[in-house]
């Protein structure tokens, strides 16, 4: 088992960033594949970016691509994602997500993770 607690979400605004923080705990978080994903209110949740468990490979989401960068510090057992040129489209919350795997493979589908954090509020105005 691992729990994630996502932290560094908050209002600003168009043009401006936020790095989000995901800390976890519980079993040796190098095990784990890591996810962003986000969902506004009467959306669907979506793919913002993922990492490999070794932070080999990471994939993004053609919204963000450029825009943002996940990266992963596996001493400290966290996972950030660094959000610059923010649009009021990135408004949602954003949710860190992990996956058990023996691969250097970042996985996209939401389904695919095995646990979940509760998430952090990120508002863009315009």
């Amino acid at each position: 088992q691992v729990q994630l607690v996502e932290s560094g979400g908050g209002l600003v605004q168009a043009g401006d960033s936020l790095r989000l923080s995901c800390a976890a705990s519980g079993r040796t978080f190098s095990s784990y594949a890591m996810g962003w994903f986000r969902q506004a209110p009467g959306k669907e949740r979506e793919f913002v970016a993922a990492i490999s468990r070794g932070g080999t490979t990471t994939y993004y989401a053609d919204s963000v691509r450029g825009r943002f960068t996940i990266s992963r510090d596996n001493a400290e057992s966290t996972v950030y994602l660094q959000m610059n040129s923010l649009k009021p489209e990135d408004t949602a919350v954003y949710y860190c997500a992990a996956k058990t795997s023996r691969t250097a493979t970042a996985y996209s589908y939401y389904g695919q993770y095995d646990y979940w954090g509760k998430g952090t509020q990120v508002t863009v105005s315009s």
